[in-house]
């Protein structure tokens, strides 16, 4: 377009890209907030010598274009939780959460692969902040005061959605198929962290026939999965904080 700036172009072509393919109801405004909120990575401070001087930044466009997906992500999941509400998680049927939220079927697979996704969004982002969580943790801490530290990022993210995270965690135990699900979200967690407890562990990146790391993520993972079950039958009352601390300190006094 003559006379028009790059920039103006570029705004433009974000404009477009943003509301394409997007029904009224999830189209975003200036003033656009997520009226249900799901939980993402923030920012946790690292241990300077596991992040490389000359790391990349992601680019502005990228996140711009994150942000906007993650947008979108949240109202589809605010929408589908209302009909699992409703109708239990196994009777709702992606068609549905597609139509109450005027996607097309295939809109909706643009955001999730498939509809357990729906109800684990961010799962797989939380093992990335517990993993940074636990790498920004000082030398001196042993690998055991590490964990419980770090586990305080993932702690901090139930607090800011507690009724969600209760509901979640109550559809979880209801339903098989989320099960085998958190299954393997416990074993991605415990890959995740075993290369940063070697490390505290003195042991080679290379040696992988060291059980050690693996058992400490897996016992305080457990520990955290007691803890989370005596707070949701608390009904989210008990203190998730001084009931991870107890689990854990079970296992060293």
């Amino acid at each position: 377009m003559p006379g028009t700036t790059p920039a103006a172009r570029f705004v433009g072509e974000f404009d477009r890209w943003s509301q394409q393919d997007v029904s009224p109801k999830l189209r975003l405004s200036p003033t656009f907030e997520p009226r249900y909120q799901i939980w993402y990575p923030h920012a946790v401070g690292k241990n300077p010598a596991a992040v490389p001087a000359d790391a990349a930044t992601p680019a502005r466009g990228t996140d711009l274009r994150s942000r906007t997906r993650r947008a979108l992500q949240a109202e589809i999941t605010a929408v589908a939780f209302d009909l699992f509400d409703r109708q239990g998680f196994e009777a709702t049927t992606i068609n549905q959460i597609a139509a109450e939220a005027g996607l097309s079927r295939s809109s909706f697979f643009r955001y999730f692969a498939t509809k357990e996704d729906v109800v684990l969004l961010g799962v797989e982002e939380r093992g990335l902040v517990l993993r940074d969580a636990l790498a920004g943790r000082p030398a001196d801490e042993t690998p055991w005061q590490a964990l419980r530290q770090a586990l305080n990022a993932i702690i901090e993210s139930n607090t800011e959605n507690p009724e969600r995270t209760l509901r979640l965690s109550r559809m979880m135990v209801d339903t098989p198929s989320l099960q085998g699900r958190q299954m393997q979200r416990q074993n991605s967690w415990q890959r995740l962290l075993a290369p940063e407890l070697a490390r505290r562990l003195g042991i080679p990146p290379t040696d992988s026939s060291d059980p050690r790391p693996r058992a400490l993520a897996s016992a305080a993972l457990g520990c955290y999965d007691a803890a989370h079950t005596v707070w949701r039958d608390s009904d989210g009352t008990a203190d998730l904080t001084a009931l991870l601390g107890q689990a854990m300190s079970v296992l060293t006094d």
